[in-house]
């Protein structure tokens, strides 16, 4: 008896516990220091961000099929719409058609800035073209959106950046250390063995720059409603991206005439070595920012939310187990693997020599190409097969939060909004961020745009827009930071 009432006493005392931790389980109050207002011309920027969107940056793997005329009419666009940019910086072409811009400071002992873009764009799907309500290259402005190919990836984040800085320089704004504008040309090409941001990285390191900080295009503010438990906006801060690799893995066979088949063609062997794939996923665990994004998110939950979420420590293993069975929220723990293409026998009446499957994995932090490739061979039972790397590229390494930039964005999000949740998490497609890694230890992942969840579907897709309402905030954000950033 005096076992049941030890427990039934060590739950009660669990649980007057949590009644009073869940009461003091609170956000750190937020930096509320009114924001000097700043000096934005939306109408300015809405006319150049459709006109940027109307010149098709379309890139492609083979650079013979890049129209880089368009290329051209874009810089041209550039020269025209930011006099002062182009009177006041210095701007390189680098490599195909990237640009390189230097804002000098007036103490060239501080280590620099950088803010990044990409001007590519990716195509509009082959058939898709009339499921658009305007077309996706007229970059269509009807008063409450600007609808095209780029508005949101990321032509909005390009123009907000060149519209900023060209505001400053007019209010006669200089930087104490340098500016650098960094835009390349190639960004939607996964993986690829070159890059115009890696052309302009490796011209950094070659003139001995190490940067202070660098911002890229990153994950939007989103707004977080949940009935009366919580009514906030989530800035998140990306501090790293997943890596990508595309493997070919392959079983051979005989061959001969379909007449006479074995009991498994190679089609039928690659059956169950894709199922030992899918099988054998590698191991979730939850990493210590996706920890912190819910701890910051459980805080500003109302108090009875709090009495739960004031045990995520204790919950952590169950989370994590839930989170395994719905992608959108896996991908945040561990690496993924996807089969997406297949090949085999070249016709219905022949036996296949060879038949393939394609995979590509998006893997976490910590994990390599190397660890993938073991992977594979570990998980298929039939070791008779042939295991290629395509192409891919590492883990970025994982950014500090303890830097100047990111109480700076703290800083400006929560003066700006009190009720901003600021919070790292791990961007799970690619950036260009990733290539300034050898000339930048503090890379983040960022656009300063309040959006909705479901508008950012439309990113690479049918009827990509932004909502007109966001762009105040945003370019006011980017004057904010150029500012703050580039003091000493």
């Amino acid at each position: 008896m005096w076992v049941l009432w030890t427990v039934l006493g060590l739950i009660g005392l669990f649980l007057v516990v949590t009644l009073i931790r869940a009461a003091f389980w609170k956000p750190e109050t937020p930096d509320t220091e009114p924001l000097e207002e700043e000096a934005v011309d939306v109408d300015k920027y809405r006319r150049d961000l459709s006109d940027a969107i109307r010149i098709k940056t379309v890139s492609n793997v083979d650079v013979e099929k890049v129209d880089w005329g368009e290329f051209q009419k874009l810089h041209r666009l550039f020269e025209e719409r930011f006099p002062l940019v182009h009177k006041n910086l210095k701007r390189e072409e680098i490599s195909l058609a990237s640009l390189l811009y230097t804002w000098e400071g007036t103490n060239p002992d501080l280590p620099p800035i950088a803010l990044l873009a990409h001007q590519d764009v990716v195509p509009v799907a082959e058939g898709t073209e009339d499921d658009w309500t305007h077309p996706a290259f007229d970059g269509f402005d009807d008063g409450e959106f600007v609808w095209g190919r780029g508005a949101l990836d990321m032509k909005n984040h390009l123009i907000a950046v060149l519209e900023s800085v060209e505001t400053l320089l007019a209010e006669g704004f200089r930087p104490t250390r340098t500016v650098y504008l960094c835009f390349g040309h190639d960004e939607e090409i996964v993986a690829a063995k070159t890059s115009g941001a890696g052309a302009i990285a490796d011209t950094l390191k070659a003139r001995g720059v190490h940067l202070d900080s660098v911002i890229d295009e990153g994950g939007a503010i989103l707004n977080l409603k949940v009935g009366s438990i919580l009514n906030n906006r989530l800035a998140g801060v990306g501090i790293a991206e997943k890596g990508y690799a595309d493997f070919r893995v392959s079983v051979s066979a005989k061959g001969g005439h379909s007449s006479q088949p074995p009991a498994h063609t190679a089609v039928g062997q690659l059956a169950d070595v894709i199922r030992d794939i899918e099988k054998h996923q590698f191991r979730a665990t939850m990493p210590d920012f996706v920890y912190d994004l819910f701890c910051k998110i459980g805080k500003n939950c109302s108090y009875p939310a709090r009495i739960v979420m004031c045990n995520l420590w204790l919950l952590k293993p169950l989370i994590t187990f839930v989170m395994t069975k719905i992608p959108p929220a896996a991908s945040l723990i561990h690496t993924t693997t996807a089969v997406t293409m297949a090949s085999g026998s070249p016709a219905a009446n022949v036996l296949p020599q060879k038949a393939s499957v394609t995979v590509n994995f998006r893997m976490m932090p910590g994990t390599t190409i190397r660890d993938v490739e073991a992977h594979i061979r570990r998980s298929v039972r039939n070791k008779d097969i042939e295991v290629e790397y395509l192409k891919g590229k590492e883990a970025s390494k994982v950014s500090p939060t303890d830097s100047r930039s990111f109480k700076i964005f703290e800083s400006l999000c929560t003066r700006a909004d009190p009720t901003m949740i600021v919070a790292p998490y791990l961007v799970m497609g690619g950036t260009d961020a990733y290539h300034y890694e050898e000339v930048c230890d503090n890379i983040y992942r960022f656009a300063p745009f309040v959006m909705d969840t479901k508008l950012l579907l439309t990113t690479h897709g049918t009827n990509e827009r932004i909502p007109i309402s966001c762009m105040a905030d945003a370019l006011k954000f980017f004057k904010r930071y150029i500012r703050m950033m580039s003091a000493e």
